[in-house]
């Protein structure tokens, strides 16, 4: 493996909730599901609640959040959004 793909990935990361951006590093053999539950985590929000939210990228849904960054297309620069699973509706 060469030195470029070793090195971490700066990411920004958007959780719904809050609409706050996160400037999170990752190592590119993280699994989309363990960046969601930091993300979380960042916001306060329990691992245990991680299932009822999904993960965004370029608007297209990670439909399998076991893969790695990379083989999930994330690339250095990256943006990711963190959103409910069910949305409340706006009023």
């Amino acid at each position: 493996m060469t030195a470029a793909a070793k090195a971490a990935l700066a990411l920004k990361v958007t959780l719904g909730d809050t609409w706050r951006p996160l400037q999170l590093s990752a190592a590119p053999d993280e699994t989309v599901a363990q960046l969601k539950v930091r993300a979380l985590a960042a916001e306060t929000i329990a691992a245990e609640r991680a299932g009822e939210f999904e993960v965004k990228v370029g608007g297209v849904l990670v439909r399998d959040e076991s893969l790695t960054l990379v083989a999930a297309g994330i690339r250095d620069g990256g943006a990711l959004v963190v959103l409910a699973r069910r949305r409340r509706a706006v009023r």
